[in-house]
């Protein structure tokens, strides 16, 4: 099967123009197969999770009731960056499978917002978040070889509870950074061959070869979020994780959760007594 559909230009090169859409299936049927295999996994074959060590109960008393998780701002940044996501997929590939509507300029308009929004976060988190707080440590790294091992039934070290980001969480964010980044950069050149208020429609500016260079990688960052979003929203609805979802709409979750799943060393919370420290995270 051939991933990428060809075309000769008036000079009689090969040039590619596109993906070949029977991705977009592959991507959903992707997306459809990790929630059966991960809800299988979880149900019939997860061991019960074991880690190094517990808060004490002096810690626990001493944190606010609700733990402040994301600020007004970051939660607005994400469902503002949610819906222009959930637009450009569906004006994207809806078309593709057969519903057909005027999309170029809704698509282009949902392009531009979420452009503004990552251009936007990515002052936000540099300055006034904690911008290392969602990229892979050390302890991560150490932490997930030792789940690996005793996942496979080897002798380990039971690993530390979570900072404010699981590493799981994290490798999902680079997932969607490089998708991301790939879909705007290359969506932003290709505002220039469609009529929009940015700049003059001009076709002209790449030659043929780098045009269709351009689109394949647009439509494979396109396809791969078809994916990535589907885990997404899977594990958003899940009712383990129901708490972060709701954390992302009212800003914070509750002090039990926290104590559950994180640890009070690695994710200092503002408002605790526990060090004199404030988080700046988002």
């Amino acid at each position: 099967m051939d991933f990428i559909e060809w075309a000769k230009n008036p000079w009689g090169q090969d040039v590619p123009i596109h993906i070949a859409w029977s991705l977009i299936w592959i991507a959903v049927a992707a997306g459809l197969s990790f929630f059966v295999v991960h809800a299988v996994y979880v149900r019939y074959f997860a061991k019960p999770r074991q880690f190094a060590e517990d808060a004490s109960p002096g810690t626990a008393a001493r944190l606010p009731r609700r733990i402040p998780r994301h600020s007004l701002v970051a939660r607005l940044f994400h469902w503002i960056m949610a819906a222009s996501m959930f637009a450009l997929l569906f004006t994207a590939f809806l078309p593709k499978v057969g519903v057909q509507f005027d999309w170029v300029t809704y698509h282009w308009i949902a392009g531009a917002v979420l452009t503004a929004s990552v251009l936007f976060h990515i002052v936000h988190a540099s300055f006034w978040l904690d911008f290392w707080s969602i990229w892979p440590d050390w302890i991560d790294v150490r932490d997930a070889g030792r789940r690996l091992l005793r996942f496979v039934g080897l002798r380990a070290q039971p690993p530390r509870k979570f900072a404010k980001y699981p590493l799981e969480n994290k490798l999902y964010h680079l997932a969607i950074l490089v998708t991301g980044l790939s879909a705007i950069v290359t969506g932003v050149f290709m505002m220039s061959r469609v009529h929009t208020i940015f700049f003059p429609r001009n076709s002209y500016l790449f030659d043929d070869m780098t045009w269709g260079i351009m689109y394949v990688l647009h439509g494979l960052a396109g396809v791969s979020l078809i994916a990535l979003v589907m885990v997404h929203v899977y594990f958003a609805v899940r009712r383990e994780k129901l708490p972060i979802t709701e954390s992302m709409i009212t800003g914070s979750m509750s002090r039990e959760f926290y104590l559950k799943e994180h640890d009070p060393k690695r994710w200092i919370v503002e408002g605790s007594t526990t060090n004199s420290a404030v988080n700046p995270e988002g």
